[in-house]
């Protein structure tokens, strides 16, 4: 199980970094980001792959998703001064709510 979340973990770290490198590629005009964004989301569905080997579908997209969302708005507003309003942090905070309480069930 331990495995499981690990792969989970990798997963959402590529597919976030994979989301951030869209962005960079500026619609796949620079190709050096483009493969990137290619490598890294064929990475994250390699280790999502892995990780139903242990946790289930329902448990491991949702998790995947919601980390994923909030990681890429970290992202966003850390690396590309993207800015939140309060209604896009509630937004946030429900998802992290939401992502902990189907890991609990």
């Amino acid at each position: 199980m331990i495995t499981g979340y690990l792969f989970l973990l990798v997963a959402i770290l590529f597919e976030a970094a994979a989301a951030a490198m869209l962005k960079v590629s500026d619609g796949f005009k620079r190709w050096q980001p483009g493969m990137l964004v290619v490598i890294g989301y064929a990475l994250a569905f390699y280790m999502m792959s892995l990780t139903l080997t242990s946790i289930p579908l329902s448990l491991s997209y949702a998790t995947w998703s919601g980390a994923g969302t909030v990681l890429t708005t970290i992202i966003g507003v850390l690396w590309f001064q993207e800015k939140l309003n309060r209604r896009a942090m509630l937004g946030i905070l429900c998802l992290i709510a939401g992502v902990v309480l189907i890991n609990l069930s």
